[in-house]
């Protein structure tokens, strides 16, 4: 086999061999496929497609380029991943309850991408809380917990690593075929049974429209069936941040407020218990979605889920008391200060990526890979669609390290946040599911 003629044979449009794809992905992971030859396959990846059967060899090729990790549990293993949204701190709480309700949870997740927050700087935000850890440290973790959210190591589908690097400098993210083989090869390399995706549409998503939400919905839910792994998605809105917070801190902050009761419904709340249903269902932990969400939110409004929680973060290096006096832990910005509302109406859009660029700007997430990032700064009270606001109301609040930072953010808030004379029509939280 060789690379070039692989290449010329996707450039034509021709069906590639599983073995072939497979010969590449281990090209890909010990660099005998050049860096010229990766940007040139996903080139012709996102040109011509791979199809159905395709897609999925790729992915399994790349699951198989590192190490595929196995559980000697009884415990169906778990997972949920969501596409990436502003606002979206489902994974702190849905792990926790996963693993109450009986599943074994090695969540794998990120860090921030784009204007979108990562799971792991998230977590971060914790003293002491360790993600990237060894799988014996893994294995600890979840004996203790039963849950654990910690990031993919050097050996978990390293042919993916090394060609999302590849296609982020080469103007090729944008493909179903390699964004599920990316998504799923990780996943799958976590040796899961069961998986949800909660797959994010609207104005803070990835996913503007509700069609291509699907699209990548459909793709996904295919080939993680086809490779074994029984999976549903969620088709979510993400028109305006699901919480009122964006931040890391902030974040972890009201997932606490959830966690403890101080929250009782919310959207968080609502997409949390949807993709809990299902992902229970389909592990045979429920008998259907309908009992699955019920036994999520029971859990959940029973303290049991913050219970697990805390177990987690204990496990992970995290403080002991954290569940009691969370607020302590959590580090705050110099600068905190609202944004006003600088005329009468109500909220008839929000622009949810311009929201996130504006915390990424603030030192919230990354603009380069090397930077470092602050837990502190964020937006918080961010105003909901359809709000109803007077001259001088607050839009949100802002948390900065410096006053010039402040400054900017405000500006920022004020334009991706338009307000007119009319409430708009409220899309819906949940659009669809895919089975």
């Amino acid at each position: 086999m060789d690379a070039r003629s692989l290449i010329a044979a996707l450039r034509r449009g021709q069906d590639i061999a599983p073995e072939d794809l497979a010969w590449f992905a281990r090209g890909l992971a010990d660099r005998s496929v050049s860096d010229a030859q990766a940007g040139a396959f996903a080139m012709a990846v996102c040109l011509k497609g791979l199809g159905d059967a395709g897609r999925t060899a790729l992915t399994l090729a790349m699951r198989d380029s590192g190490d595929v990790l196995t559980w000697d549990s009884d415990l169906p293993v778990i997972d949920k991943h969501s596409t990436g949204g502003v606002g979206d701190c489902v994974s702190l709480i849905l792990a926790p309850a996963l693993a109450q309700a009986g599943g074994l949870v090695p969540m794998i997740s990120g860090r921030g991408l784009g204007h979108t927050g990562g799971t792991l700087d998230k977590l971060e935000a914790i003293p002491g809380v360790a993600t990237q850890v060894p799988p014996d440290r893994l294995r600890d973790m979840l004996a203790r917990a039963g849950c654990a959210i910690v990031g993919a190591t050097a050996n978990i589908a390293p042919a993916d690593r090394r060609l999302y690097a590849i296609r982020d400098v080469t103007a090729t993210v944008e493909s179903l075929d390699l964004i599920t083989a990316s998504i799923l090869s990780k996943k799958l390399a976590a040796g899961l049974q069961a998986l949800v995706l909660d797959v994010k549409t609207g104005s803070g998503a990835f996913m503007k429209s509700p069609d291509d939400a699907r699209a990548l919905a459909r793709a996904l839910t295919d080939t993680a069936n086809a490779a074994g792994c029984r999976t549903s998605a969620v088709i979510t809105d993400m028109n305006q941040p699901l919480a009122p917070s964006l931040g890391n801190a902030l974040e972890v902050a009201e997932v606490m407020r959830v966690l403890t009761g101080e929250v009782t419904q919310s959207p968080l709340i609502e997409v949390t218990v949807a993709l809990g249903g299902v992902l229970l269902a389909n592990a045979g932990l429920a008998p259907d979605v309908q009992a699955g969400a019920d036994r999520i939110l029971d859990d959940l409004r029973a303290g049991r889920v913050a219970d697990r929680f805390g177990r987690m973060i204990a496990a992970q290096g995290g403080p002991v008391e954290f569940l009691s006096n969370w607020a302590r832990f959590l580090p705050e910005a110099n600068v905190i200060r609202e944004v006003k509302s600088p005329a009468a109406g109500h909220v008839t859009a929000i622009d949810g990526e311009a929201l996130g660029l504006a915390v990424v700007a603030m030192g919230g997430g990354r603009q380069v890979e090397t930077d470092n990032v602050d837990p502190s700064v964020g937006l918080s009270g961010v105003v909901r669609l359809g709000a109803q606001v007077a001259v001088g109301d607050p839009l949100a609040v802002i948390h900065a390290a410096r006053e010039d930072t402040a400054r900017r953010t405000e500006a920022a808030v004020l334009r991706a946040i338009t307000l007119g004379d009319a409430a708009p029509a409220l899309p819906p939280l949940i659009h669809d599911r895919i089975d």
